[in-house]
């Protein structure tokens, strides 16, 4: 007898991912990278045309063009090369500030990524419509491109028909549409999505979330945060959850040809940053340090007494990293501190060495708690954990 071969049913139902989110069909390819972890995010510049009033965008990046490799701010691609093989990363999501308003750069930077790390590197990108054009579609096309995501204004309509130029046939790319669920635009959401329906190949659906920069707005507005634990806006998971059953009655029916995935603010913090920390931190980890379950790294630091934490102290910091000759003689204080301290207390090299972006010493926490009383130097010692991200954020000090 013939095999019968079995065809692949089609997803037409909610259901729940292990990702703390819900969808409908399968997820976009760049989606399926990133909540594995395996997606490096370039901030291509913060120039944007669209000044949306829920941009959580950080004061430091908004309306400025500069470049991020997530957490290290760089104009170069070599700090990229290298930011995707310590996280390990299978493609990177390109995002701003509107990449759009630096198409050239943002095209630089696909071909660049592309000759580097080869076709399957999956990149994908994220712009508002007012300066998508048909020149500026084929320039990224032409570039490399794998997928491009709308964000469309929900209280115009003036710039939704430009998605359209996207689907033309010379394109071979997915296409889709993401954005916030802001309570009270039940309407224009709908609307928005009757309009796109046959335009797109997925839509995404994220908690709108309360960031430093937008806080203000929303409040005033009449949004707030729906616990005091979380950043989420209330009522923005009712409606996400009040449009995937819209969409699934179209989807069953047959309207609808897409997929729909609701993008939580846990996932985002409990899984796609999360995920992509614990594989930084594997590359990063040294001999010194220890590694929790999270990817959070536990060390011991020592401290001059003039560059320990403390009020105004990222500044310091920061000021000293900008001039080469300041830090050159920051660095000789610290290295004669640590020979000193090595070759006293006999320890290995690789279990002490110079800090040379955060200017302290490092050592193995359970040989510093052994004889930080008696080094007897000018100094100040400390167990820290920290995220294994470029700007080493501390997220627990204390001082010995």
């Amino acid at each position: 007898m013939p095999k019968t071969i079995k065809q692949k049913t089609k997803k037409t139902a909610i259901t729940k991912t292990p990702y703390y989110s819900c969808c409908i069909g399968d997820l976009a390819k760049g989606c399926r990278l990133c909540v594995k972890g395996q997606k490096t995010v370039i901030f291509i510049t913060g120039h944007c045309a669209s000044n949306c009033y829920f941009c959580p965008i950080s004061d430091k990046k908004k309306n400025k063009d500069v470049v991020y490799i997530n957490e290290w701010p760089t104009s170069g691609l070599k700090d990229c090369f290298k930011e995707i093989r310590l996280c390990s990363s299978k493609g990177v999501g390109i995002t701003g500030g509107d990449p759009l308003a630096r198409t050239e750069r943002t095209c630089s930077y696909i071909k660049r990524l592309k000759q580097k790390f080869g076709k399957s590197f999956h990149i994908h990108l994220y712009t508002p419509l007012i300066l998508v054009d048909e020149k500026k579609l084929d320039m990224l096309h032409k570039a490399g491109l794998d997928e491009i995501r709308f964000h469309p204004d929900l209280d115009s309509r003036l710039f939704w028909h430009r998605l359209k130029l996207a689907k033309k046939p010379k394109y071979k790319w997915d296409i889709g549409v993401e954005m916030p669920v802001i309570p009270n635009k039940e309407k224009q959401i709908i609307n928005l999505i009757n309009f796109i329906k046959d335009d797109i190949g997925f839509l995404n659906l994220n908690e709108l979330e309360i960031s430093d920069t937008n806080a203000n707005k929303l409040v005033e507005l009449g949004y707030t945060a729906k616990d005091s634990f979380s950043y989420a806006v209330k009522n923005s998971d009712a409606l996400a959850k009040k449009i995937l059953k819209y969409c699934e009655s179209k989807i069953k029916s047959g309207e609808f040809n897409f997929s729909v995935h609701y993008c939580t603010t846990t996932l985002k913090d409990k899984i796609q940053l999360a995920e992509r920390i614990k594989r930084r931190a594997k590359s990063i980890k040294k001999d010194y340090d220890v590694m929790d379950k999270e990817g959070l790294l536990t060390r011991g630091a020592i401290y001059l007494l003039d560059l320990a934490p403390g009020f105004g102290y990222a500044g310091m910091i920061e000021e000293i990293n900008r001039y080469p000759r300041k830090k050159e003689k920051v660095i000789l204080r610290l290295d004669k501190i640590k020979d000193s301290i090595k070759n006293r207390f006999d320890i290995p090299s690789k279990l002490i060495d110079v800090d040379h972006d955060k200017l302290r010493i490092l050592i193995a926490p359970w040989i510093l708690g052994q004889i930080y009383d008696k080094i007897n130097l000018k100094v100040k010692s400390a167990i820290v954990k920290e995220y294994p991200t470029w700007d080493k954020l501390i997220i627990e000090l204390e001082f010995l």
